[in-house]
């Protein structure tokens, strides 16, 4: 969704792009959405990269939120009714885009869970 529009966004089994007008990107350190979670949140914490997932249910997800915690990953999670659908996803991201971007500039570990109209941590104990 926005991996078309900035080449600072990548999805699982993303190849990339090389364009003209210097838009390029390289491909996503993880090949295939297949790879357990555990696996890519530290894998792509370890690329520094920021995680926008739309696991709703991460609060209750242990073995996901230690990965996090053990990897010192830095997650957004879209959560509630509001991430159902590519387009309320994509309302919910643009919502908290400008508060996604501050916690870009943060040290990890943390979760955040995102709504329309709300960001609020989760609990990494």
């Amino acid at each position: 969704m926005l991996g078309g529009l900035r080449n600072d966004v990548t999805y699982p089994g993303d190849p990339g792009i090389d364009r003209l007008h210097g838009r390029t990107r390289p491909a996503c350190p993880i090949a295939s959405p297949a790879v357990k979670d555990p696996d890519w949140i530290t894998q792509v914490a370890g690329h520094g990269l920021l995680i926008i997932t739309r696991d709703s249910r991460i609060q209750h997800r242990r073995a996901e939120i230690a990965a996090v915690r053990d990897s010192r990953a830095r997650m957004v999670a879209l959560t509630g009714k509001e991430a159902i659908g590519t387009w309320a996803q994509l309302e919910v991201v643009m919502c908290q885009w400008r508060s996604i971007e501050r916690l870009a500039q943060q040290a990890g570990p943390f979760i955040y869970a995102a709504t329309r109209t709300n960001l609020r941590p989760v609990d990494l104990r």
